[in-house]
């Protein structure tokens, strides 16, 4: 199998030099909201088995990182809406229609606790706790599905702050465990990950229980550059389905791929995954910064 993938490599160029980190800048006012409420969003996943990136991210994109009308107002991290059961303070605002009424709290706590309650109690938000806790794309993909929220992008967006501000590295402090047994089992078996070509460019799918250390290890490479090669964090937890480089990406897509057209579900990581390019690239390509988030039509160059 070693002498097959030595032979694979003599087809990819080589880059030198290492990879280098995502070249958007980040938003400040994201920051800020992560180091302030990261720890509650920790706490809401130990107890009821949400995503702290999920949390994350639903309270940015939907409080503007704590500096929404909303937010300032009356404490509404989630854009909770009254309801026919909140019997609690409320607050007039203009969303979907004019003068809607909308939860109203004391303390942001207070709607990082109802935000986990609402999804517990919501009978259409009950096949999300199947999901595991690591995989925020399918929970992502399944608030948009239950209609959490009405925008066509709303997973896209999701899933896109999630991934520039490396929100997963906090789904790992709920418990959830990477199973390298399983891994090392299925490779004793010789049960090996088949490696495909995009842009030139050696790749594998990550099966349920992959790490980047039992990839490193079964094709030789450093767990490490493998983590820089696909524009990943270290505490990124590989998820069924994600694509894993094992060389470094390039600047643009090969012919004849031009144009992509964003669709439910992308991010500009996962674009960048799709066509071999390296992220800060697509970025630049398209004359981007890191606030920009895809929406379901976007053209973007991909050379």
């Amino acid at each position: 199998m070693r002498n097959y993938i030595s032979r694979l490599f003599l087809l990819v160029v080589f880059f030198s030099g290492a990879v280098a980190s995502q070249a958007q800048q980040r938003n400040a006012r994201f920051l800020e909201y992560i180091n302030k409420y990261s720890d509650l969003a920790i706490e809401q996943m130990k107890l009821h088995k949400i995503p702290a990136s999920i949390t994350l991210a639903q309270g940015l994109l939907e409080s503007g990182a704590g500096y929404s009308q909303l937010a300032r107002r009356s404490n509404n991290h989630f854009g909770i809406k009254c309801g026919g059961r909140w019997g609690g303070p409320s607050v007039r605002h203009t969303d979907d229609a004019p003068n809607e009424c909308f939860r109203a709290y004391k303390h942001p706590r207070e709607s990082y606790e109802d935000h986990s309650d609402f999804l517990r109690r919501g009978a259409r938000y009950a096949f999300l706790f199947d999901l595991d806790l690591t995989d925020y794309k399918a929970w992502a993909r399944g608030l948009k599905k239950a209609g959490y929220a009405t925008d066509p992008s709303y997973a896209n967006r999701l899933i896109t702050i999630i991934e520039d501000y490396e929100l997963y590295k906090y789904d790992r402090k709920g418990g959830g465990k990477r199973p390298e047994k399983v891994v090392e089992q299925a490779l004793s078996q010789g049960q090996a990950h088949q490696v495909y070509i995009a842009n030139d460019i050696a790749y594998v799918i990550a099966r349920r229980g992959d790490t980047f250390r039992s990839l490193g290890k079964e094709f030789d490479r450093s767990w490490k550059k493998l983590v820089k090669y696909n524009d990943l964090h270290r505490d990124y937890t590989l998820t069924d389905g994600d694509i894993i480089y094992l060389k470094g990406k390039r600047k643009k897509a090969m012919e004849p791929y031009t144009v992509y057209v964003v669709k439910d579900g992308d991010s500009m990581h996962s674009i960048s995954q799709k066509f071999g390019i390296r992220l800060k690239y697509l970025y630049k390509m398209n004359r981007k910064d890191g606030e920009y988030i895809p929406e379901i039509g976007d053209r973007l160059r991909l050379r």
